[in-house]
C-alpha cells in the first residue's frame, strides 16, 4: 500500500490565433494596440472584450492588457473570462477530494478512473495531512488496511462464482468497490474556464480545514499565474504555520 500527495499536471492551456484576428480587423478596415507581454489567454480575454464593442483602432482604450482585463473583472463582466479554459490531470487525490471537487458543474467537464472497471486491489492511498506522524496514524492505517483487505477477498469470492463478461466484472466491481475508503486515490482529468476556475479558488483555496483543496487550489494557481497572470492577479499563496499553502484573495485589486 503506498501513500500519495495531490499532484496537478496542465494536459491543455488556451492557444491564440493572433493572426486569424488581424485578418480580421483588417477587412474591417481597424487595427489592435497589443500589449507586449501579453499572454494567450490574456489576449483572448481582451479581444473577446473588444469585440463586444468593435473598441478597436480609434475606439480602443488606453488601458494596456492587465488594466482592461481588470476592469472587466471590477465591473464583474466576467462573461468574456468563459473562452479561456486548462484541462489538468490530477493524481495523488483521494475520493472524498473528487466527490467535493465534481460538485462544481458550471464551467467545468470531468473524466475519472472508474472503480466498475479497474481493479482498485493495489490502489494507492491519500493520507490526511493532520494525522501524518501522529499516534492516530497508526489506528488509521489498520483501518485501511482491512477495508482494502476485504475488497481484496469480495472481489476474489464473487469473481470464482461468475463466467467472465463485461457485464459481470461490472457487477463485481460494484460490489466490491462498496467497501473501497474514501482515501483511495482518484486519478481525475477535469477542465474549467477561467472564470470557473476563478470561483473555485474563491470558495475552496481558503479552506483552513481541507488540505487537500488548499494543496490542489494551491497547484492549479500556479499554473494559471504563469498562463494567464492578469485574470488571477488577485489570488496568491501564503504559507501557513504547519508549512502548507492557502489561497488569499487581494481585496480591491481590480478597482
Amino acid at each position: 500500500m503506498k501513500i500519495v500527495q495531490p499532484k496537478i499536471r496542465c494536459l491543455a492551456s488556451p492557444n491564440f490565433n493572433s493572426a486569424e484576428v488581424c485578418d480580421f480587423l483588417s477587412g474591417e478596415n481597424l487595427t489592435w494596440k497589443r500589449t507586449e507581454g501579453a499572454t494567450s489567454a490574456e489576449e483572448l480575454v481582451e479581444v473577446a472584450g473588444r469585440v463586444c464593442y468593435m473598441s478597436f483602432g480609434k475606439r480602443q482604450s488606453p488601458r494596456d492588457n492587465m488594466k482592461y482585463i481588470g476592469n472587466l473583472i471590477a465591473q464583474g463582466h466576467e462573461s468574456v473570462l468563459e473562452h479561456v479554459s486548462w484541462t489538468f490531470l490530477a493524481s495523488g487525490v483521494s475520493r472524498a477530494f473528487t466527490h467535493q471537487l465534481v460538485r462544481h458543474r458550471v464551467g467545468f467537464a470531468y473524466s475519472q478512473l472508474s472503480q466498475q472497471y479497474y481493479d482498485e486491489s493495489e490502489a494507492n492511498i491519500v493520507a490526511p495531512m493532520n494525522l501524518r506522524g501522529s499516534p492516530e496514524c497508526a489506528v488509521w492505517l489498520d483501518s485501511i488496511r482491512q477495508a482494502m483487505s476485504a475488497y481484496r477477498k469480495m472481489l476474489s469470492s464473487v469473481t470464482s462464482q461468475l463466467e467472465n463478461g463485461k457485464e459481470q466484472n461490472r457487477e463485481v466491481r460494484s460490489t466490491a468497490r462498496s467497501l473501497l475508503p474514501n482515501a483511495v486515490e482518484a486519478t481525475i482529468v477535469f477542465s474549467a474556464n477561467a472564470r470557473a476556475l476563478r470561483h473555485f479558488l474563491s470558495v475552496r483555496g481558503g479552506l483552513e480545514g481541507d488540505w487537500e483543496m488548499r494543496a490542489v487550489s494551491c497547484e492549479l494557481l500556479k499554473v494559471l499565474s504563469k498562463d494567464a497572470p492578469a485574470l488571477f492577479n488577485d489570488f496568491y499563496i501564503e504559507e501557513m504555520s504547519d508549512g502548507t499553502g492557502i489561497v488569499k484573495k487581494r481585496s480591491g485589486v481590480y478597482l
